[in-house]
């Protein structure tokens, strides 16, 4: 079998395709300690965190893969990562 060199994924398509599903943990923004700094929309890999008009971040959870980058990264440490319920 051939293995193709490149993205295998047809443009436009992500979208449609709510990672989210098959998270097995999730970020559990606190809002206890946040100062508002950003940091975990900019490590996200996906940019599924977005501001609020608060200026508090929150997921997206239809596309937030539960990887822990933003739980990781937040130097308040006010993001927990917390086992998903379906």
């Amino acid at each position: 079998m051939a293995l193709s060199v490149g993205c295998t994924a047809k443009p436009g398509k992500s979208r449609g395709n709510r990672t989210g599903a098959w998270r097995v943990f999730k970020p559990a923004f606190k809002h206890n300690k946040c100062t508002k700094c950003g940091l975990c929309a900019m490590v996200c890999p996906e940019g599924c965190i977005i501001e609020q008009e608060d200026e508090f971040m929150i997921p997206d959870y239809d596309y937030c893969k539960g990887c822990g980058l933003c739980a990781e990264e937040c130097p308040a440490e006010d993001i927990e990562m917390v086992k998903e319920e379906k």
